[in-house]
């Protein structure tokens, strides 16, 4: 990693409030070069607290933008951080309206030249897609990460029509606890206390909202631009990693944008920036990437940006499974389209007798985590254990030729006879070594009520066989010579996928079931990337302290109880850090997923989050303590929230929250 001083402009930053229609101010930090022509406005905007929580991120990016001529602009959305109003669901209309209000107001600036892009990874990702679509006139380019262009599947929410137990939990019982942290008194002033309280009021836990949407309606399509991508009009740059969950909307957009508005990037990184050298690498010069489709969309230099390859990919070589790799073995390709010419489905057809899969329900443990961020533990482990619980089917790659390299998305079509009218198949892509080692390479699910969309719940028809047809995950592999390809068939994939009630299983027939790989030929071509580079790092200190750390995941068996937990660290920023402005932010938080041998009315998940926010020198101390739940019966939900807000150890706010949500399709 290079670190930038010695930029073609000095810079200054200062912090200010984006005035909206109704009156309501944005919290804004705004790095700009010291100039007097005016230059183009970047824009991220996200409410993930740009005075602490994104700060470092913040620090590596903006000031780098700044650098090379462009105000770079990081804005907390409404009722995030230390912006005005009340927070609302994530991509309601009040939010974009906002994102919309925002860009104009940034093309009104004098020292803005009224052309801006807007950029960001994941929520700030999706923000970016979701403003474009409405296509405010100041918006000419995006650089979109890690973002999803459809919220109902594939987002945090539902995978295949199933409710993502790991993360649906996950990411609502986060958000509650993220949404109940007060404004900074130091950034926003005496009525920190006054706005805060307001905030806590209008807090309500998202798993309500989410749990309530259980097939693509109506709420799901609001958050998708897959359902215009017409829409949008600003060129797009898609960046995506094939340890991230969302990296199939690079595919989808680098097919359905218009081809000189579009290029895309999918590397083998997990969900970060690619410049960031977090495993798994190698890292990019990112930055220094998107300086090239910003200055020719916003300053109309005459580059070769829009003269690369739709698609650049990373194609991983074969590899022993590991949760954790510095840097995979691979390549770069380019293709110039896509569907890519260089890439041709191949059908491999099914042996054996009907087998009957009723997986039990641990199965999924080692799935490693849905949202990887760079961690030792977040990618999964050797597979031999979950393809035992699996039916199993094997194709060799001859010895005597190349590997076979797939790109895109594998599918399969699985003929099934389903002792039950609800039910899920969960489908392993393994990449098994000569010495047996089985390493995930990308996997699928699909609740069988969604065989016929996920916009509707169709029960299965019992004792009936019928072809479920779903796609996996999108990859980049290469199956060495000698090695075999498997596809691992389960019923159950806890806790990825929440079990339906009475899922029994299912007859797998061979005899009309195959699997569909993208097959790529093989091509020499000539990707190069710059060394990663950032600005000067923020100066945010760790202390360490005598506590032992807590391992990231641990699975526990009740052998007596035939109980199985799996506890998680988040470690999304866990432990202390010090700001250089004299903030201590500490946070803390575990998730537990449980389940028994009784059934599938046994999963139950729980999250508990500590966050406090300290300033000595005011003085100020403020904690936040949040407990979420979800557990279910055969007809419904029950959902548990708590919520409680210390000021100097008094309380300041306690609410709990109870809802049982019907199970209409999850």
């Amino acid at each position: 990693m290079k670190i930038r001083t010695d930029f073609p402009y000095e810079t200054r930053h200062e912090d200010l409030r984006i005035p909206l229609p109704d009156g309501t101010r944005l919290y804004a930090r705004v790095w700009r070069p010291l100039t007097d022509e005016p230059v183009p406005a970047l824009l991220e905007y996200q409410p993930f607290r740009l005075t602490d929580w994104t700060a470092p991120r913040d620090g590596q990016r903006h000031p780098w933008y700044a650098g090379h001529g462009y105000a770079s602009v990081r804005v907390d959305v409404r009722g995030h951080g230390n912006s005005e109003g009340l927070p609302g669901d994530a991509y309601d209309p009040v939010e974009l309206a906002d994102g919309v209000a925002v860009v104009n107001w940034l093309a009104e600036q004098e020292w803005c030249t009224g052309k801006v892009g807007m950029f960001g990874i994941s929520r700030g990702g999706v923000s970016a897609l979701q403003v474009a679509a409405l296509a405010p006139e100041p918006l000419k380019a995006v650089v979109s990460v890690c973002s999803t262009d459809d919220r109902y599947d594939n987002d945090a929410h539902y995978m295949g029509g199933s409710v993502l137990g790991v993360d649906m939990h996950a990411r609502a019982a986060a958000m509650l606890a993220f949404t109940a942290r007060p404004p900074d008194p130091r950034y926003a002033g005496e009525e920190w206390r006054e706005l805060w309280l307001r905030r806590l009021e209008a807090v309500e836990p998202p798993v309500h909202t989410w749990l309530s949407h259980q097939t693509r309606d109506a709420y799901w399509k609001h958050g998708s631009v897959r359902e215009d991508y017409g829409a949008i009009r600003a060129a797009v740059l898609a960046v995506g990693g094939w340890h991230d969950p969302y990296r199939d909307t690079v595919l989808r957009l680098a097919r359905h944008l218009p081809q000189d508005r579009v290029r895309g990037i999918i590397g083998p990184w997990c969900h970060q920036y690619p410049d960031r050298g977090l495993p798994p690498g190698p890292a990019i010069g990112f930055l220094q990437e998107t300086l090239r489709w910003w200055d020719h969309h916003l300053k109309d230099v005459e580059n070769d940006v829009m003269a690369e390859p739709l698609l650049r990919s990373w194609i991983s070589d074969s590899h022993p499974p590991a949760t954790v790799y510095e840097e995979l073995p691979g390549r770069w390709v380019a293709d110039p389209s896509w569907p890519s010419p260089h890439v041709t489905p191949v059908t491999y057809a099914f042996q054996g007798a009907p087998v009957l899969v009723d997986s039990p329900q641990r199965t999924g443990l080692d799935a490693g985590r849905f949202l990887p961020l760079g961690h030792d533990a977040d990618l999964p482990p050797d597979q031999r254990d979950e393809d035992a619980r699996s039916a199993c089917f094997d194709f060799p790659v001859p010895e005597d030729g190349g590997p076979v390299e797939i790109l895109g998305r594998p599918a399969v079509s699985l003929a099934l006879r389903t002792a039950a009218p609800t039910g899920q198949v969960v489908a392993r892509l393994c990449d098994i070594a000569p010495d047996g080692s089985s390493t995930l390479v990308t996997r699928g699910a699909l609740n069988l009520s969604a065989r016929y969309g996920r916009d509707r719940a169709v029960e299965a028809q019992i004792g009936e066989t019928e072809n479920y047809v779903f796609e996996l995950n999108g990859i980049g592999h290469g199956f060495a010579p000698g090695h075999r390809v498997r596809l691992a068939v389960s019923s159950t994939y806890w806790p990825w996928i929440w079990p339906q009630p009475d899922a029994a299983g299912f007859t797998l027939d061979p005899a009309g079931s195959n699997l569909t790989l993208p097959v790529r030929a093989r091509t020499e071509d000539a990707v190069q990337w710059e060394e990663p580079e950032q600005s000067a790092p923020l100066g945010v200190t760790y202390p360490s302290t005598l506590e032992e750390p807590r391992p990231e995941r641990v699975v526990v068996r009740d052998v007596a109880r035939d109980e199985w937990t799996l506890e998680v660290d988040p470690t999304y920023g866990g432990g202390t850090r010090l700001y250089p402005d004299g903030l201590e932010y500490t946070e803390d938080a575990v998730e537990t997923y449980t389940i028994d041998g009784s059934g599938p009315l046994s999963a139950r998940t729980r999250s508990q989050w500590s966050i406090r926010l300290h300033r000595p020198e005011l003085p100020w101390d403020v904690t936040v303590d949040t407990r979420s739940e979800i557990s279910c019966d055969a007809d419904a939900f029950r959902t548990e929230d708590e919520v409680v807000c210390r000021e100097g150890g008094e309380v300041v706010f306690h609410r709990t929250w109870e809802k049982r949500i019907p199970r209409t399709a999850g």
